[in-house]
């Protein structure tokens, strides 16, 4: 998927395990796995990903 831009999440762990995410393309919300580019990726509208962050913010100690 050459037109996505991923982005390394900032909360990556230093052994690289973590996900991806690229919000270049208009409504829509790429994420992948960061060991595996060229593996499955999960297509998203933009209010589920907001949703989803959301909630694993509230989640947070």
């Amino acid at each position: 998927m050459s037109e996505f831009r991923f982005k390394k999440s900032s909360y990556s762990e230093p052994n690289g395990e973590c996900v991806e995410v690229a919000r270049n393309i208009p409504r829509t919300v790429a994420v992948r796995d960061s060991t595996r580019p060229g593996g499955p990726v999960v297509i998203l509208a933009p209010a589920a990903w907001g949703a989803f962050t959301a909630d694993l913010r509230q989640r947070q100690p």
